[in-house]
């Protein structure tokens, strides 16, 4: 083993892949920031300073995606639940409880395009959905889930919770089986219902993971829902999916404005640090709870 008293030796080990890491990813970040504010015509343009922000803040289809995008932040508490329970539950030991887990996780490893190509066509109007509600005879529920502006939103977050919550179930699952059975016990000798057990035991244990878990889930929500709804419906019917990064797509290639893409990256780019630093926060504040 090589032993040095010079504390900067071990970072000069690193320094070659912390400079190629900063080129590779500072420099298209630095020309991001250049390009947000220059009118660019191919590599370069003019500087007009704060000009394309004033443009997006005024384009009613970047209003419609910040909404859209809000909406989907409804689906971070129905996962988180729905994670909690269904890994409570598996917690429980029902009989072929492991099964279930991995039949659970299983649409989490799918990639997202075939998850998004399947229901898509699950949710065509004469699809299989559809099809099999009318003929339980619940005609109200046979909705036009893509085509109609004012559901199909909300079927791209049916999508999305159900890709993204088995990975909530295993997250929760690996937490509840590191908790400490005495206390479990203890509560349930003490007359704890399942219930109160549930509330007043398990959840309070689990609070880090879930502050953890949902901060990762509204980033997702933000800046990790272009392929579902690329997939799905491109952003139609006319801007009722549109969501920012599919509008930073549509900037860039459809309508050859890198300025104005690059002001929405840089946007999104700062809501995600922001983020991001909340997440840090939470991680932080649950390690100092743990060893209290």
């Amino acid at each position: 083993m090589i032993r040095t008293r010079n504390a900067f030796v071990p970072y000069l080990f690193v320094a070659p892949c912390v400079a190629l890491l900063a080129f590779i990813f500072g420099y298209p970040l630095v020309k991001i920031f250049e390009f947000s504010f220059r009118q660019i015509r191919g590599f370069t343009g003019p500087f007009v300073g704060l000009r394309n922000y004033q443009l997006i803040l005024n384009q009613p289809t970047f209003h419609d995606a910040i909404t859209n995008n809000a909406k989907l932040l409804l689906a971070v508490p129905i996962i988180i639940v729905i994670s909690v329970l269904i890994a409570i539950v598996l917690f429980e030991r029902v009989r072929g409880w492991r099964v279930y887990r991995t039949i659970l996780f299983v649409p989490y490893i799918l990639s997202v395009p075939i998850v998004a190509v399947v229901l898509k066509n699950i949710f065509q109007f004469n699809g299989p959905f559809n099809e099999t509600v009318r003929a339980l005879g619940m005609e109200f529920l046979a909705l036009d889930w893509l085509g109609d502006p004012n559901v199909a939103i909300w079927t791209i977050m049916i999508v999305v919770i159900w890709r993204e919550v088995g990975f909530g179930i295993v997250l929760m699952l690996s937490r509840l089986l590191g908790l400490n059975a005495e206390t479990l016990e203890a509560a349930q000798l003490d007359g704890a219902n399942w219930r109160q057990r549930v509330l007043y035991v398990i959840v309070p244990q689990m609070r880090g993971i879930i502050e953890f878990y949902a901060v990762v889930n509204i980033i997702g929500m933000v800046a990790a829902v272009f392929a579902y709804v690329f997939m799905v419906t491109k952003g139609g019917p006319g801007t009722s999916t549109q969501v920012m990064e599919l509008y930073i797509f549509n900037m860039l290639t459809r309508n050859a404005l890198p300025g104005i893409a690059s002001a929405v990256s840089v946007m999104l780019f700062i809501a995600f640090v922001i983020m991001i630093l909340i997440l840090f926060f939470l991680l932080r504040r649950s390690r100092s709870r743990e060893l209290a």
